[in-house]
């Protein structure tokens, strides 16, 4: 099973590298033939310069020089538009053109052509190919030498490779003159030829490799990210989302968001029934962000949850989390953690915090207040710790407010902080609001303030109205 994985994804890799390339060609067909449209111009320009005399060239020469040098560089241009630059084989048409265009010109100017050959070879660098760089290094070789001894006797007139004057008497074309013109002016320029192919197809080599590893980083990139994705969802799922939580409860109303920084978070929250009577509300933040933090974050639920029994104490609670949490903490992770239960017939919130953040409180017909409770270590900060629990006494209408410090430390782009004031004054303009529609005007609030900003930590909040007392049988 591993082998035939293994050998889908070296299928799947060959597949993606092979649509990667011919992309490339594609788009290389298209800018070879747009440059060579540009060359083109340039031929036209020593047509005028010829007409105008600056080149002792007859203007005959001239004129079928580069009008096959312009309908050579145009030929890609037709290429492209009648196949779409689809086909691999335009891309060996593409610069054999441009072989045959700088061959044309180089015949009228061989002195002065010299440099244009290095056209072909700089093309046929965007195809990442070495086996095309030197297919055109063999046209190119082949064809300059020719170009010269053609340009001998109806080129440029070079006082250089010819043994007369300049602008007086006929050209002596001798055995030697061939031989110098071809030993001292062909061959070392062939050579240069050959270096620069060496540099090209060395840099062919080093760029398709770049695209290659571009293109593995690119689907390690993909795969992560649909993992994430799929952690996101995960952990989404882990949290309570189904409002109204408890539509058969008419003693409470709860609510409950968490917008994670990244994909995925270290903030919780939680809610269940731990018996019939008594609800258990929980809100906490690990430490970190991303995954390391989600992993520790769902061994942190899940802990709290399954140690939370019936009538047991939350102070036990919370010791026995921490020292199962720190016996396999090698990341140093911590949580703080805020733990509360309420009885539904006597109205009695029994609670314990792990260092976390200070609880609000609305007595009905008041507005919110922090409520200042004894702040014990975080969970998973050190071994052996014991917690002790408190507890408020709760009437119908009161409401509690509990949330991370992704609220207060939200920061904007002056790098100014939400903080407690602000939030405090939000809750107290909103009291009336039920806990579904305060949480959505408090996240409004700090988005408003954060603006453009980058949301560097989790935003988690909770909310519970304690609506009425439990009728007993």
């Amino acid at each position: 099973m591993k082998r035939k994985e293994r050998m889908n994804k070296e299928k799947h890799n060959m597949e993606t590298e092979f649509s990667a390339i011919n992309q490339n060609e594609m788009e290389a067909n298209l800018y070879v033939a747009r440059s060579l449209v540009a060359c083109s111009g340039v031929a036209v320009f020593l047509w005028i310069l010829d007409f105008l005399g600056v080149f002792p060239i007859p203007l005959t020469v001239m004129s079928i020089g580069v009008l096959i040098m312009v309908l050579a560089f145009w030929a890609p241009t037709l290429i492209c538009k009648a196949t779409g630059g689809k086909p691999s084989w335009v891309k060996y048409a593409g610069t054999l053109c441009s072989v045959v265009g700088v061959f044309a010109i180089s015949c009228t100017l061989p002195k002065h052509g010299v440099l244009i050959w290095t056209l072909p070879i700089m093309l046929s660098c965007h195809y990442y190919s070495k086996k095309l760089t030197k297919i055109t290094l063999i046209e190119s070789l082949f064809l300059f030498p020719i170009s010269v001894i053609i340009g001998l006797y109806f080129g440029e007139w070079d006082t250089a490779m010819l043994d007369a004057p300049y602008y007086s008497g006929p050209r002596i074309i001798t055995q030697k003159t061939l031989y110098e013109a071809i030993v001292f002016f062909a061959f070392p320029r062939a050579l240069v030829l050959f270096g620069e192919t060496f540099v090209c197809t060395s840099l062919a080599k080093r760029t398709r490799g770049l695209l290659k590893r571009q293109i593995a980083e690119s689907e390690e990139r993909q795969r992560i990210s649909t993992e994430l994705d799929v952690a996101t969802q995960i952990q989404a799922d882990m949290l309570p989302r189904i409002f109204p939580a408890f539509p058969e409860r008419p003693e409470f109303d709860i609510y409950a968001t968490m917008n994670p920084a990244k994909e995925v978070g270290g903030d919780f929250y939680d809610f269940f029934m731990v018996d019939d009577k008594h609800l258990a509300i929980v809100v906490a933040d690990v430490s970190g962000k991303g995954v390391p933090a989600a992993l520790f974050m769902v061994i942190g639920k899940t802990l709290i949850k399954d140690h939370t029994k019936p009538g047991c104490d939350l102070g036990e609670v919370f010791t026995e989390v921490n020292d199962i949490l720190c016996e396999s903490n090698n990341k140093g992770l911590f949580i703080t953690a805020f733990e509360g239960v309420l009885n539904l017939v006597t109205g009695e919130l029994r609670f314990v915090n792990a260092g976390h953040e200070m609880p609000f409180i609305a007595k009905e017909g008041n507005t919110y207040e922090s409520y200042k409770i004894p702040a014990a270590f975080v969970l998973a900060g050190l071994e052996g710790m014991h917690y002790t629990g408190g507890s408020i006494k709760l009437a119908p209408g009161d409401k509690i407010f509990q949330y991370t410090d992704g609220v207060t430390e939200a920061t904007n782009a002056d790098q100014e902080l939400y903080g407690m004031e602000r939030l405090e004054e939000v809750l107290a303009k909103n009291t009336a609001l039920p806990p579904e529609e305060l949480l959505a005007t408090v996240k409004e609030d700090v988005d408003a303030f954060v603006g453009e900003a980058p949301q560097f930590d989790d935003i988690t909040m909770l909310c519970l109205e304690y609506k009425a007392q439990m009728e007993t049988a």
